[in-house]
């Protein structure tokens, strides 16, 4: 069987849908046996805070849903319409073996400490460089989010 060709996500956005839809995407190709690097960068990397102290889940700071909701409450009607929540996707995409990579210039540019990171998603920390020699060097298909 031929090797299927990577798809290499650049999650850029901070918008809930756009990060939600990564996941999907992310998790859909790799659950059909394709390889997937997801590259965080700009307000997507706050997908990975902390939880608050108040335990709302550090991913309820990306933006707004593009009809107004915020995260959680968006987060909240797609399971109740049967569709896989954001932390669904994310653990599914961790068990399918995606490779998380966080942008070195993304967490400092929204001067976020990468060590607070949640710990259940292994991240490795890369650059544009890297990231697009990797890219390359694979025939990655390249999507931009």
């Amino acid at each position: 069987m031929a090797t299927r060709r990577r798809l290499s996500l650049i999650v850029f956005s901070g918008d809930f849908d756009r990060v939600h839809y990564a996941f999907a995407m992310a998790s859909a190709a790799a659950a059909t046996d394709r390889p997937v690097t997801m590259f965080f960068s700009g307000g997507a990397l706050r997908f990975f805070l902390p939880k608050a102290n108040d335990s709302t889940p550090g991913w309820g700071a990306l933006a707004p849903a593009e009809n107004g909701k915020t995260a959680i409450e968006r987060d909240n009607d797609l399971s109740k319409d049967g569709i896989g929540t954001i932390e669904e996707l994310a653990m599914a995409c961790v068990e399918l073996d995606v490779a998380f990579v966080r942008c070195d210039m993304g967490v400092k540019a929204n001067k976020l400490d990468a060590t607070t990171f949640r710990p259940d998603i292994p991240t490795r920390s890369g650059g544009l460089v890297s990231f697009l020699a990797e890219a390359e060097k694979e025939d990655s298909q390249i999507v931009f989010l």
